[in-house]
Order: structure tokens, then sequence, then C-alpha cells
């Protein structure tokens, strides 16, 4: 098989195409390059790495005071219903319909009832040392002089509410309130959980028990 010699007018021509494109290339202004080609939307989604999410505290349900919350947290839309600092006795109704919108109700009406009311004496107790004597196993100091970290005359629960906690015979409650410390400073919008477990007798009396706090 024979191959037929290229014409020598075609090679010439060739020469000519190639320097041309390289002068153009050579007058392009330093730095600039040919356009990148467009990226689809879905190859950029997947390249780019996500945003990290802002950090906010959680103001009690919510977040300022140091406590314990259940897994899962409040939900951003109890945080943006809050009251701001300093609304006083005229923004606890918001606080617990806020608790109430962040955590539905899952247990019997009757238990809810007297696992707030132990909770709000315990928290008072716990912050202002009064009636910590009800509660030996909780305050094992309570036959001492204890100082009160607040004072009575400024504390005030702002809302409560009782859930379980992982399991029927558990449950946690959450409390916000406000208090002036011994320094004289004046919060609101803390938290404290505190958690109980529940016992049945024999005769099927159900108690629930409250946990020392760790």
């Amino acid at each position: 098989m024979t191959t037929t010699p290229r014409s020598p007018r075609l090679l010439v021509l060739s020469t000519a195409l190639l320097a041309v494109a390289g002068i153009a290339l050579l007058g392009m202004p330093q730095g600039q390059e040919p356009p990148a080609p467009a990226t689809s939307p879905t190859t950029r989604a997947t390249a780019d790495p996500p945003s990290a999410p802002s950090a906010s505290g959680r103001k009690a349900a919510v977040a300022t005071a140091p406590s314990t919350t259940p897994a899962g947290s409040t939900p951003s839309v109890v945080e943006s219903a809050l009251p701001p600092h300093g609304e006083g006795v005229a923004g606890d109704r918001a606080i617990q319909r806020s608790l109430e919108a962040g955590w539905p109700t899952d247990l019997p009406a009757a238990d809810e009832r007297e696992l707030v009311t132990a909770g709000r004496a315990l928290l008072r107790a716990d912050a202002t040392g009064v009636g910590r004597e009800k509660w030996p196993t909780v305050f094992p100091d309570s036959g001492q002089e204890v100082v009160p970290a607040f004072a009575t005359a400024r504390f005030r629960i702002q809302a409560a509410i009782a859930r379980r906690d992982g399991s029927p015979d558990k449950a946690v409650v959450h409390l916000v309130w406000a208090g002036m410390d011994r320094g004289g400073t004046f919060t609101d919008l803390r938290i404290t959980d505190w958690h109980f477990t529940r016992t049945t007798s024999t005769k099927g009396a159900v108690t629930w028990t409250p946990q020392p706090r760790t």
C-alpha cells in the first residue's frame, strides 16, 4: 500500500496558521486566561463545603444559666419567641408558651402537676436555701446553716414544665427563673433542670423521686 505524499503547499499553510495562533497568544495581556467552562449548579453544590451554623447560646430553654438539657435541645422557634431580658412578670406567660411549644406534653396531667410542684420547691430550696430540710437526699447538708446563693425577695420562677426523660419511668422538670445573687446582680431567663425517677409500690402507688444534682 502506498501513501500519497502531502502537498508542500498544505504544509506551508499549516505552518502559517500555527504561527498566527502563537502570535495571538503572545499578544494577550499577562494574567489573562481563557474563560473557564461554566460549572453546573449540581457540581458547585457538591464542591462547595456547607457553611458552618452560627453558634447561638441557648437561653434557658433557651439559655443563660448552667443547666443540663435533654437530648434534642430546644427548637429555634422557642428561642425566637422569648421576651427580651428584663421584661419582668409581663413576659413570663410568653416563656411558658415557648416551653410548651418546644416540648409537647407527653405525661399524664396529674404526673405533670406533681412534678412541676416538686421541681419548683426544689429550685427554690436550691437557690435560696428555703425548705432544704424537706429533701434530705437531695440536700445532705440541710441541717447546716447555708448561705443562700440568691435572695428570696428577688427570686421568681418564670415558667415550668415536666416531660418524660427518655423512658416512662424518668422525667425532667424544666424551670426558667430569675433572681439576684449575693453580688447584687439580677439575671433572668435562667434555666435549671431537675430529674426524677418513678417507683410503683405493690399497691400501685406511684412516687416520683428527685435525683441529686451532679
